[in-house]
């Protein structure tokens, strides 16, 4: 999964990349101190790996991970080439998913671009050179698919389609609030749309803010209201506390965020909101040389999620041999759970569901 982490400068947007990923991106008080997209690598934490991992001693053990891309900050007029333009807008179609940062605390010690704090402002800026920057593509598909019906009638509900969405656009609105099918959306395929991404608000707030669901700020409730509207995910962080969560481990970081009446650090606040959003679970292998887990999307089937191992146990997939966490733990050990029943067989149609503890058996 690669998440791209965007927002205007300075509102703390390389601040929360390094308190998510400590790569030690540069974090500095001016604008466009990102020039290259900044990357870092995080382990999704599992503590049903930790106990397979007790229960098999294995030689490896492989977490799902999250790439989080930091692209440097836009301004208004980006599309046009305005900051440092369009070359920062295709990092973005590169990534799954966008985390946009937004500026949610007062201090007259961290310049902002626009010389005010104004959450929903900000919001609109990114959004409308997203925007901006999707209708140029969109208007460029409609030309071809014009030219191309000229011999082609069965592309009328394609240039339907793509006409559709350009007044949305047109109207100020992103793609993804428009509802389409399937079918629709397969069209889009080819044509990576970035206001089509899922976007997760996250609202950086001042420390007073950080213990529960900050109500009693009225930018963090504006942002989450049209984080709503839109369908999309929104969390509550401070980047600056976040950054001082990062440097610690253990007691002494459980220690710190229970002074501070955090419950859950901002990382894993936004692990589980990306997995929501983007409607994805993990299933477990585990044995003597690896414990490892897998991520996939809700709704996968067997033969599919053997295919994230190896293209060969999807291709000659006989059946998938799955107990779920909870019940292996019940029982103990894999043996018990033999015994008890709870190890199933299943075939080509069964839907893997979140914690399964799989084994797969194919032939080619």
């Amino acid at each position: 999964m690669k998440l791209g982490i965007v927002g205007l400068p300075n509102v703390g947007k390389s601040t929360l990349f390094n308190a998510l990923t400590n790569a030690g991106a540069e974090s500095a008080n001016y604008p466009f101190c990102t020039i290259e997209p900044n990357v870092g690598v995080v382990t999704v934490p599992d503590s049903r790996l930790d106990v397979l991992a007790k229960m098999y001693d294995p030689k490896k053990y492989t977490p799902a991970i999250i790439q989080f891309v930091d692209i440097a900050g836009l301004v208004k007029g980006a599309s046009q080439g305005e900051g440092l333009g369009n070359k920062f807008l295709s990092n973005i179609r590169e990534c799954d998913a966008i985390i946009h940062v937004v500026r949610c605390f007062e201090d007259d010690n961290i310049i902002h671009v626009d010389g005010s704090v104004d959450p929903m402002r900000d919001l609109e800026t990114i959004n409308m050179e997203l925007i901006f920057s999707d209708m140029e593509m969109v208007e460029r598909r409609i030309d071809r698919t014009k030219k191309a019906m000229k011999g082609d009638k069965t592309l009328a509900a394609e240039l339907e389609l793509f006409e559709r969405i350009y007044k949305t656009l047109s109207d100020g609105k992103c793609a993804r609030t428009m509802d389409l099918t399937e079918d629709e959306l397969a069209c889009l395929f080819d044509t990576p749309l970035l206001t089509m991404k899922p976007v997760i608000y996250v609202a950086n707030v001042g420390e007073d803010d950080v213990a529960g669901e900050p109500t009693g700020n009225a930018a963090y409730m504006a942002l989450k209201a049209f984080a709503e509207s839109e369908k999309s995910g929104v969390i509550a962080v401070c980047a600056g506390i976040e950054a001082e969560i990062a440097e610690l481990e253990g007691e002494e970081k459980q220690m710190f965020l229970d002074d501070m009446g955090i419950e859950e650090s901002g990382l894993d606040k936004l692990i589980k909101a990306s997995y929501s959003l983007l409607g994805l679970i993990s299933y477990l292998t585990a044995g003597p040389e690896e414990v490892r887990a897998w991520t996939i999307t809700k709704g996968t089937k067997a033969p599919q999620a053997a295919g994230k191992i190896h293209s060969d146990f999807e291709r000659g997939f006989i059946r998938a041999e799955i107990v779920a966490f909870d019940d292996l733990m019940a029982c103990g050990t894999m043996a018990a759970a033999k015994e008890k029943g709870l190890v199933r067989s299943e075939g080509k149609e069964y839907v893997m569901k979140d914690g399964d503890i799989t084994l797969f058996r194919f032939n080619v």
